[in-house]
This record gives structure tokens, sequence and C-alpha cells, in this order.
């Protein structure tokens, strides 16, 4: 206390700044009377002016936002302009923020759904398949599609400066003209088709780049989603870190589809222009590039004027670009265009068919290019070609009918030349080997090879006259009968009488049996009107029935593929097959071929003779010409051929014997040209006996073997002849009595022990 004596003492107080005179100082009351709103307001309000300008105005008015100008107006300061603008600024940009960060979410939400990118891999090209003829010669270039199993796609992998140099610069002038520097994903570009196609208000630009393609082709399904759009975009910018610009050129241009089932530029040249892509010009490259936009669509094979149309566009932009002067392109423009075909053309397409049906089953999947050897010659296949198409061209609108098949084998059972149809570029349907049609009369040798081995010989009689086999009447195809005559004459005149009687003679069961042994592998009903061809085969199964008799009664397996080679030479498969059981007895082939060698020298097929050499064969006609087939032989090649309409309709006046047999002709007399001359194997010597003088046919039925039905005597008005048929106890009915005296038994049946003959 004492060091404070003579210290003044401070008194804690509170500064207050001096009240105006005026002003009175008073108790603020607890509650204030209510005043109106407006005034409030703009109390609150000058208040609030006051404040932030700190200042008076220039009228004496302080607070106010606004001046007078010289007229006495008031005028809102420029500052409120530039405090609106930075408002603007402001919520734009954290708008941009948080859109930035939705697009950032949206991005990694459907990214994820990809997989981990430590396992990303550019999937290996397809492997093509190069299928050559006997000889070496390209038949077609066969792969599968990567993104569309069991599409085609025909070409080779080509490396970029392998394809001519006119392609690439084609694709990048007219689908991506920056494609050299962006980094997968073009903003400007996807910026500049926003704008093109709000203005047009549809769709006119794409915003993809060539590498947003690529990725899309290379791992994505083609839909239209954002999440397709999301994970292209995303691959794009991987597939740039990872390859070089040139490398994912190459890639997009050995795997991008080009219509008409091309994939990758090599087919796409080998489908529209039969070349390759190393040797593409100007116009044709430009052809090419420009069916990007729309490969369907403008493919020439389709549409050749809007194919061209837009090859004009391609054209000008490499010139805008530089690539080319304005002279190549009036070069290129001047060339004259040729329309495509709608798709690859050529019937060695149905042989590449089967190639590439078959390839899996011998060597399983594989994973590089392949070399396929098949037994084709190409030379024969052509023949085959020619011959159908002069045949259809020629009478197919005069006849009504339109398609045909052909199919033909040497003793092997190699397949020598294959037409599944008219026209490959039409109808892709290969009706040498997927269609089943009744074979009609052509499938009578099989019946008269069961008798044969029955102990029939061609010189057997018997009469030709109307049966009734159960409830079925069968008649010959004239309608005329002919009385007592030899098996030879009944099978060279294609009679339905007799046929019938063999068949009942041994069985049903007997002949399906026999077409089995021979390779027929369709289901052959076992009923009397097998006689007449009515189970269904294919031309293929047919005519490898027919092979044995050529090659000396030996059974074959109908085959296209000889070896399969990987691209550095390897064998991968090698047919081997084992030596082929023999099916037709040496009798019995000596027989048949006199037999069906008679029926072309004087029976139905004398239009298939070819001066020179020995042919064999048999006519067959459905009802109503529904199915016309002439299937023979010589000892160098067996050649099957069917004419008729793949809807069934009937032709008009054809037969076996017509557009089939001179067809036959024509392709087998071009095949023989220069080659050896070689007789038919076996041997048989016709007995020399004249024929029995006819009397009447007892009046007792023959009795089938196998199923107890009656072989009933009919008059020409289609009743039966004399009293009831009596049922026969024990086997066949021995053959020499029907239709006359036992006739004499020669030297070569007493060898063979033909005892009911």
């Amino acid at each position: 206390m004492g060091g404070n004596k003579g210290n003044k003492r401070v008194e804690p107080r509170i500064d207050m700044p001096e009240l105006a005179p005026d002003v009175e100082v008073r108790e603020r009351p607890k509650k204030r009377p209510a005043r109106p709103r407006k005034r409030a307001d703009n109390t609150a309000r000058a208040q609030r002016t006051q404040s932030k300008g700190g200042g008076k105005s220039g009228d004496g008015r302080g607070g106010s936002t606004r001046e007078r100008n010289s007229k006495g107006k008031r005028t809102a300061r420029p500052s409120s302009r530039f405090r609106l603008l930075r408002r603007a600024v402001y919520w734009s940009s954290v708008l941009g923020i948080w859109c930035g960060i939705a697009v950032i979410c949206v991005i990694g939400y459907y990214a994820v759904q990809l997989p981990q990118m430590s396992s990303w891999s550019v999937p290996a090209r397809p492997p093509n398949a190069r299928i050559v003829s006997v000889d070496g010669e390209l038949l077609a270039n066969r792969g599968l599609s990567a993104n569309k199993p069991g599409s085609q796609s025909g070409g080779e992998a080509l490396r970029l400066d392998e394809m001519s140099p006119y392609l690439p610069k084609a694709v990048i002038a007219i689908e991506d003209r920056r494609f050299n520097y962006h980094f997968g994903v073009d903003p400007i570009g996807l910026a500049r088709a926003m704008i093109s196609n709000l203005v047009a208000g549809r769709l006119v630009q794409g915003g993809s780049t060539l590498t947003q393609q690529l990725a899309k082709n290379l791992f994505l399904e083609p839909e239209r989603t954002i999440e397709r759009k999301i994970q292209e975009a995303v691959l794009a910018v991987w597939l740039e870190t990872k390859f070089s610009k040139d490398e994912i050129l190459e890639l997009y241009l050995n795997r991008v589809y080009f219509g008409s089932g091309a994939y990758g530029a090599d087919a796409a040249a080998r489908r529209y222009f039969d070349k390759s892509a190393r040797e593409l010009t100007l116009g044709e490259a430009a052809l090419i590039a420009g069916l990007l936009k729309a490969p369907s669509r403008l493919s020439p094979a389709r549409d050749l004027k809007a194919a061209q149309a837009r090859a004009q566009i391609v054209l000008a932009a490499m010139a805008e670009e530089g690539y080319v002067t304005e002279r190549e392109v009036a070069a290129a423009l001047s060339m004259k265009p040729e329309k495509a075909k709608h798709y690859w053309s050529g019937s060695q397409h149905y042989v590449a068919d089967m190639v590439m049906d078959e390839l899996p089953k011998l060597i399983g999947s594989y994973r590089h290019d392949v070399i396929v050897d098949t037994t084709v010659d190409l030379d024969l296949q052509k023949q085959a070609e020619r011959a159908i198409t002069q045949t259809l061209d020629a009478q197919g609108t005069k006849s009504r009918v339109g398609q045909a098949a052909l199919v033909a084998l040497d003793g092997t059972g190699a397949v020598r030349a294959l037409i599944g149809g008219r026209e490959y570029a039409q109808s892709q349907f290969n009706r040498a080997v997927d269609a089943k049609r009744q074979p009609g009369s052509a499938f009578k040798p099989i019946v008269y090879l069961s008798a044969l081995e029955a102990g029939r010989t061609p010189d057997s009689v018997r009469e030709d006259a109307p049966v009734r086999i159960g409830n079925w009447t069968p008649e010959n195809y004239d309608k005329e009968y002919r009385g007592p005559v030899t098996l030879g004459e009944a099978l060279a005149l294609s009679l339905n009488t007799i046929a019938a009687q063999m068949v009942m003679e041994v069985g049903p069961k007997t002949v399906s049996e026999t077409a089995q042994r021979l390779g027929i592998e369709s289901k052959i009903e076992r009923n009397a009107s097998i006689a007449l061809g009515t189970s269904e085969v294919s031309l293929m199964e047919l005519t490898g029935a027919y092979a044995p008799f050529a090659n000396g009664g030996y059974k074959v397996t109908p085959f296209l593929i000889r070896r399969v080679l990987s691209a550095d030479g390897e064998i991968l498969y090698q047919r081997n097959a084992a030596p082929p059981p023999r099916v037709v007895g040496a009798r019995e082939l000596g027989m048949m071929n006199a037999m069906l060698t008679k029926a072309v020298v004087s029976g139905t097929g004398k239009a298939a003779r070819i001066d020179g050499w020995q042919v064999a064969g048999k006519t067959g006609t459905t009802q109503n010409s529904r199915d016309a087939l002439f299937v023979g032989y010589t000892a160098n090649l067996v050649t099957g051929i069917w004419f008729g309409n793949d809807d069934g309709k009937p032709m008009k006046h054809v037969t076996g014997g017509t557009l089939p047999a001179r067809t036959w002709a024509q392709f087998m007399g071009a095949a023989h040209k220069g080659v050896p001359v070689a007789a038919l194997p076996g041997n048989y010597l016709p007995e020399t006996a004249a024929l029995p003088v006819p009397r009447p046919v007892n009046e007792v039925s023959s009795r089938n073997a196998q199923g107890g039905q009656f072989l009933e005597p009919m008059d020409a008005a289609g009743n039966a002849r004399g009293r009831p048929a009596e049922r026969l106890t024990g086997g066949i009915r021995p053959a020499q009595d029907v239709g006359g005296a036992p006739r004499r038994r020669s030297l070569f049946d007493m060898l063979f022990g033909d005892r009911q003959g």
C-alpha cells in the first residue's frame, strides 16, 4: 500500500463516445411495438449500404447505391456488373468441379467392371486357314472372326509395310485425321462431332478414334451404351501406352470389319477385287476405306453406287491432307467401277466350307495359321462349275429348274470336284452334302446287286407286267409293259415292276444292308418301295456307293483333306487310311458293270456316252420330276449330278436321262481329255441262249422270305389274274419258272452256283 502513495488512483470505466447534444439516453424498452415491414426493410437496407459504402452519397443522402447523371437520373455503379460476372464465374467453376468429380466417379465405376489391368492383353488374331487344291493352287482363305464366331475372315494378317501404302493413308484421312496427335481419345474431335450432330439434328459424325474402334473390336461387345463407351475410352488410352501408332493401325486394319463377311484388309481386297491388299490401287484403297462408316450398307456387293460415292469423299479427304495429288485423284476417279459379287463367288467356296467344318475334328483347336491340302483338282472344279452353269442358263427357265449339284470322286474316295449349288454368292447351302433327296431309279443298282448276290444273273428272266405288293401297285415310267425281260434289260430300261420283284425276292432288309455296306449312312426304310428309291440320301452318299463298281469292288469313304501343315511346314495331320474292305465280289462286279454299261449304251442313260470310254451309270427320276439324277463312272472317275428345285416344285419334262445325263457327259468329256483310256474292272460273258418263248405266267405268288408279303400277278387293268395267290413254304421261289419254261444252265451258272437265276 505504501508503494502507491503519491500515485493517482485509476478508477475502472467504460469509454463511450460523446453523445450528440440532441440525443437523449434512455432505457431500452423490453418490447418494441411492431413497425411497418416496408419501413423496416428500407432501414435495414440503408444501414447495410452505409456500413459497406462508408461515406455519404453525392447528393447528401448517404448510403445510396445509385448516383444521378447529368440529367438527374440515377444510374447503377459499374462495380455491380463486375460483381455479377464474378458470381457467374464462381458458380460456373463450382459446377464444373462437381461435374468433373461426377464424371470421374462414373468413369471409375465402369472402369472397375473391367478385368484387372495386369491381365489385359491383345487377343491373338483368329488363325487363317489357307485352303489349296491338290496342285497347291489357292481355293480360299478362311478364318473365324474374333467377335463373331462362325464368320469368315478370308485373308492373311499383313504387316503395315506389306499393305498398299494408299490403304493406311485412306483410312486415317477419312476416319481419324488427328490419329497421330491424340492419346487414344480425341477431345477436339469429340467436341467437333457433338457440335455437328447438334447443328444437323441427327447423327452425322462420330467422335470415336481409330484406337477406340480397335478397343471395341478387340475387347468389347458392339452395343451402344454409356458403359461400353466409357470402357472403350479407358481401353483406348491403355492401347496408346502399350503400342506405337503404326502397331495400332496395323492391328486395326487386320481386324476391322469391311462388310460382306470380310474381316481385315486382305479379306476385303480378296472379297471385292480378287487380289491381295498388297496390290490395291488408290481407287480400290479409297473404296475399302470408305466402307468403314457403314460396312454392310456401303458394301459394293450390295450398292456399288453408294460405295463409289463414298470412295470419292475419301479421295477428297486424302487430297486435302496432302497424301495424294489432284492428278492421282483424277486418275483414280477415271477408273471404271466393277460390281462386286454378293459374297465370295465361286463353287470352290462350297469346298472351303466343308474344310472348315472338318478341320477341328482333325487337328482340334489351332492358334496359328495353317495350310490345308485338299484333294480337289481346281481345273476339274472349274469344268464342273462351267457345265452346271451353262446347263442352267440355257435350260433353267424353260425346264423350270433352279438348282443343281455335282460330286466327282476317284477310286479312293477323294473328292476331285464338288458343286453345292448354282451360285455360292446367292446361296451357301451345300446341296451335294447337306440335302437329302429321293434318288429314284438311281438306287436300283443297289437292288440289283442284292439280287446278283442272291444268285441271279443279268440273263435271269422276269416278266414285266402289272404287279401288286400289298396295297402298292408299282408302274413303269412310260406305263407300258414288255413281258418277259432279262434283268440286264430291266435295269437298262429302268423298269419299276422288275425292281419291285427283286426287292420282294431278296427282301427289303437285304437291300438295306447292301446299301449300308456300300457306304450309305442315311436310314433306308425296309419296305418294298425302296426299289424305286423312296428313301432319302445325299448325293455324296449315293455317288460313293457307286465307287466300288469302278475301283474293283472296294468300299470308299469320301474325303476332302489330305494333309494339314502349319505355316512353318510342320505336319499337323496326314491322311493314312486303313486298306478298305472289299464290298462287291468279283462275280457281281463284272455283272454290275455289264448291266450299267448297257444302261448307257442302249438304255435310259444314252445321253451320257463319251467317245472312246467305257461308261456305266444309271438315271434317276422321282415322282412328277421333282428330282432328276444321273450317277455314272469310268475306270477313272465317279460322278453324280442332281437337278431340281429347293422348294421341291416339279420340273418340266426333266428326267435323269435329259439334263443330268447331258451335263454329266459334258463334264466327264472335259475331265477325260488326255487321260489314257481304261476299261472297267471285272469280266462277264453273257449267256448265248435265246430268250425262252413266253407262255402264261404261273398263277402263284412269290413270297418274301423275310416278310411274308406276296407278289401277285395282275392284268393290264390292274386286277389280279387267276385264282388267289398260294402261300409258298420254304424260301424264295425258283426264278427260272417265272415267265416261261426253265432255261438252260450255263457254264457260268455251274461255276458260280446260280441255282435261282
